[in-house]
């Protein structure tokens, strides 16, 4: 699995963080600080939560 996010877009809500602050950091202004990732083996539930998390739907989940 893998997750591609829109960093442009987003709007720092955070709430991806709070659901799993190792898969979404933030950057110094609150902001996600990445564009994506491959999930690591465990880690999909927390992945797939994130981005139901977010309201602006910049967080994309990409099954394999």
């Amino acid at each position: 699995m893998k997750v591609r996010i829109e960093k442009a877009q987003c709007v720092g809500n955070a709430r991806c963080h709070a659901v799993s602050e190792h898969l979404y950091p933030l950057d110094d202004e609150g902001y996600i600080a990445i564009e994506g990732f491959i999930v690591p083996p465990g880690g999909e539930e927390a992945a797939r939560r994130g981005a139901k998390a977010c309201p602006e739907r910049i967080i994309v989940i990409i099954e394999d």
